[in-house]
């Protein structure tokens, strides 16, 4: 198992690409701290913490409870996320601001908050989830694309910082994944989006997961500051 006994915290864990990651880190070997908004266990997850990440006590406090209980914190995956889509003439400051303080602010606290910690180990793995929207952009998500751009922008000052301790930070960019976020989207824009995937379809929440635990894993050891793109061939 290529996660044994390594203590990992996954944001966003209830639903979607969160909760198949925590699943897969546990048939890995790892134990898994869940973290979400939501108060709600999580399949495969050791412990679940009710946090807002926008809320940097209740961070704090998460990460004080698992280090003083397991004693280290091996992986962080940066999942937590949301979108409030409009184009940039209807976007309100709340839905811009809601969007930045999640995706953007919210990865600022949870990696800071674990950083002294994987430094002080001289070991550690953060994984970041960005977009191809972070990348290419996309209509009607500058709040969104904005975010995914700068969780970049985080990934590669982060891996050049904290490499020399010993510290792997890395991002993975997902094209469209079959998650409840596409469940406001009509049949008719899914079709259009399945077309512009070489593959043909959607992706599935696992596949993500799979290179997260790749990632977190020894066998990535001299991946550090990458951004890979997990899109069916999308943006070829």
């Amino acid at each position: 198992m290529r996660l044994k006994d390594k203590i990992c915290i996954v944001t966003g864990a209830a639903q979607g690409i969160g909760a198949a990651t925590v699943l897969k880190f546990a048939s890995e070997g790892a134990i898994v701290i869940a973290c979400d908004r939501r108060a709600a266990p999580v399949a495969g997850a050791a412990e679940f913490f009710e946090v807002d990440v926008t809320q940097r006590p209740q961070v704090d406090a998460m990460v004080a409870a698992v280090r003083a209980k397991y004693g280290r914190i091996d992986v962080l995956v940066n999942n937590a996320g949301i979108t409030r889509d409009a184009r940039l003439v209807k976007m309100t400051l709340e839905q811009f601001d809601a969007v930045i303080d999640v995706n953007l602010r919210g990865v600022f606290h949870c990696s800071q908050a674990v950083a002294d910690t994987m430094v002080a180990q001289g070991a550690g793995v953060i994984l970041n989830a960005s977009s191809v929207v972070g990348i290419y952009g996309n209509f009607g998500q500058t709040n969104y694309s904005a975010t995914k751009f700068g969780v970049i922008g985080f990934t590669k000052t982060w891996s050049r910082e904290l490499g020399p301790k010993g510290v792997r930070v890395n991002a993975v960019a997902p094209g469209f994944v079959d998650t409840p976020i596409l469940a406001t989207i009509p049949d008719k824009v899914l079709a259009q989006m399945r077309e512009q995937v070489p593959l043909g379809r959607l992706g599935r929440p696992e596949e993500i997961a799979n290179v997260y635990a790749f990632l977190a894993s020894d066998e990535a050891s001299y991946i550090n500051g990458a951004v890979i793109e997990v899109a069916g061939g999308m943006t070829v």
